[in-house]
């Protein structure tokens, strides 16, 4: 079992930057990969990026690459989201994940714990 708790969403102006943090219980999480996820009003939950256990590959949606970078502190049990340049169409609720898969997964049903997630709005 993991839980994990989402942090670090807030109000935002356009261009802004924003930090999300997901803390992990348990003594496993080098062993997940982990995934952030977003779902605006209204639409379905979007993949957003995702790293791999050992935090060597990363992989994100096309429209938040070069702005959005993943990273993971195995020692903290934490996975971070920084996202730069934001963009109203960046706003959403901002989830976690974690996958007991090998390889980083987009897909949200392959992941098994999800955090509660962290609300980020952009103002224009």
């Amino acid at each position: 079992q993991v839980q994990l708790v989402d942090s670090g969403g807030g109000l935002v102006q356009a261009g802004g930057s924003l930090r999300l943090s997901c803390a992990a219980s348990g003594r496993t999480f080098s062993s997940y990969v982990m995934g952030w996820f977003r779902q605006a009003p209204g639409k379905e939950r979007e993949f957003v990026a995702a790293i791999s256990r050992s935090g060597s590959n990363t992989y994100y949606t096309d429209s938040v690459k070069g702005r959005f970078t993943i990273s993971r502190d195995n020692a903290k049990n934490t996975v971070y989201l920084q996202m730069s340049s934001l963009k109203p169409e960046d706003a959403a609720v901002y989830y976690c994940a974690a996958a007991s898969t090998l390889s980083v997964v987009r897909e949200p049903v392959r992941y098994d714990y999800w955090g509660q997630g962290t609300q980020v709005t952009v103002s224009s």
